[in-house]
């Protein structure tokens, strides 16, 4: 992973366990063959490409709330 990527990325989600779930999630649908939202012309790992996606606002995320019913 990319320090400088990380970096940036954190600035987006600046929570770093929810960056981590975002990225390890969409590492995991490009392992199932979804396709990059983002064009690179150097040769990136999964985890910098996601990285990128983040910082470039490309996908976003939402927490769970759990309904409390009282």
């Amino acid at each position: 992973m990319k320090d400088e990527y990380l970096k940036e990325a954190l600035k987006v989600i600046p929570n770093p366990n929810i960056l981590i779930n975002v990225v390890s999630r969409r590492v995991r649908q490009f392992k199932i063959g979804m396709k990059p939202l983002i064009e690179s012309l150097e040769r990136l790992e999964p985890e910098d490409i996601a990285l990128r996606e983040i910082i470039e606002k490309k996908i976003s995320y939402t927490l769970f709330e759990p309904k409390v019913e009282v």
